[in-house]
């Protein structure tokens, strides 16, 4: 495209600029894209369980999710396991293919680390519905829900994560492959559980929200939406 450009207007433009503008025109290729969330007809599928719940403390809600991370040549896939009410990114890991092993390490890691939550949310992708995912947490007595078919909304903290990590790392950044992958994210990660502030959260860190509940800060999580509650 920048070439295009360049041969027929005389105007010089380099990949980040043009990836930054066709961004902020919120314009994207048509081709495509890895999908991170294909069922498996076998495995089985939990209910949605967190419908009008009260998000109100820590360790009440975790969830995971998978998205993809472009690399200058192909791409790599991220998962992460993140705290409901202090959106703390609990652990993560990153693969280059699709098998649920890197997501059961990024469970146990958490769960090792963090303890038990009481309601673990997942879509309903292969990795999550499998044997492997799933024994930790029957064995924990930790409830298992799963996203609605099609429903992103109902996993919308990861959502948000997705959207913060690749507007605010990623596209910036461009990694060159796997390992520049992994150095970004754990900065960037790091600067995310431990500096960055949310408003939501009364303008704390996700640190500092996992470690204090405050009596008057809750969460409801409705059917198409998520709202502040007094």
């Amino acid at each position: 495209m920048a070439q295009c450009l360049s041969l027929t207007l005389g105007i010089r433009l380099n990949r980040k600029r043009i990836q930054r503008l066709m961004r902020e025109m919120a314009l994207t290729a048509i081709y495509p894209k890895p999908n991170t969330s294909k069922p498996r007809k076998n495995h089985r599928i939990y209910p949605y369980l967190l419908s009008g719940m009260h998000i109100q403390r820590p360790n009440q809600v975790w969830s995971s999710d998978i998205t993809y991370i472009r690399l200058k040549q192909g791409f790599v896939y991220l998962v992460a396991i993140v705290d409901w009410y202090s959106r703390k990114v609990l652990s993560w890991k990153l693969s280059n293919t699709l098998d649920s092993s890197f997501c059961v390490e990024a469970l146990e890691e958490a769960l090792s680390v963090y303890g038990n939550p009481e309601y673990f949310n997942t879509d309903q992708g292969a990795q999550y519905t499998s044997d492997e995912f799933l024994r930790p947490l029957k064995e924990r007595g930790i409830k298992i829900s799963m996203d609605g078919k099609g429903r992103a909304i109902d996993n919308i903290f990861t959502e948000r994560l997705w959207r913060t990590i690749k507007y605010e790392e990623v596209y910036l950044k461009g990694y060159e492959n796997m390992l520049d992958a992994i150095s970004g994210l754990s900065r960037y990660l790091d600067f995310y559980n431990s500096e960055r502030i949310h408003a939501a959260l009364s303008y704390a860190t996700p640190d500092e929200a996992y470690a204090r509940v405050k009596d008057v800060d809750c969460i409801e999580v409705g059917k198409n939406s998520l709202k502040r509650a007094a």
